[in-house]
């Protein structure tokens, strides 16, 4: 697809278009739920630039991207004024396979002891970016669900995301030899 013009100037005065053409505020909790959910797939784009070619992941967190665009659109569809697009609805099955996959690296996985503190390698660290990224994306989801619909297929499968994203972040750290920081408690006696 050739980008033939990237400005507008619709959004110089601080409104923006959802899909149907009704006009918002760029401070709406839909823009942040859809901007975070955006953020979020930046986020774990760079994940995916800092892993190796070859990693066995890298094709579920690209086809995560591509279910978190399809997201954003559902989210930037008013419901109640404009019928759900096919490229805003999920398929099938997705939020199964991510949890068919943390399943797969819970069982592969030594297990530790404690809480995990982000951190290990830098793409590890990454990943706990945007576990903490999905987490709030699911927060402002489920805020603007209290005032508009949105599908429980997305909010399921965002809360599964962040649980991908937590046991994803020990898998890279196993793979390439980190140990898990472990929470120490400072306040506990001596």
């Amino acid at each position: 697809m050739k980008i033939t013009k990237v400005y507008t100037r619709r959004g110089d005065e601080g409104m923006t278009d959802l899909i149907g053409g009704i006009r918002i505020s760029k401070t709406d909790e839909r823009l942040e739920a859809y901007g975070t959910v955006d953020e979020l797939s930046s986020h774990i784009g760079l994940l995916v630039a800092m892993l190796d070619e070859d990693f066995d992941e890298r094709a579920l967190l690209l086809r995560i991207q591509s279910n978190l665009f399809n997201i954003g659109t559902h989210l930037a569809t008013d419901q109640s004024q404009t019928p759900l697009y096919d490229s805003a609805r999920l398929a099938d099955g997705e939020t199964s396979l991510l949890e068919e996959r943390v399943d797969a690296i819970v069982a592969a996985l030594p297990e530790a002891q404690g809480f995990v503190l982000p951190g290990g390698s830098q793409a590890a660290a990454q990943c706990h970016v945007c576990r903490t990224v999905c987490r709030r994306a699911e927060r402002r989801i489920l805020a603007l669900s209290e005032k508009a619909i949105v599908g429980a297929d997305v909010i399921k499968y965002v809360n599964r995301l962040s649980d991908y994203l937590f046991i994803l972040a020990k898998k890279i750290n196993f793979n390439n030899g980190h140990s898990e920081i472990l929470w120490q408690n400072s306040c506990r006696k001596k």
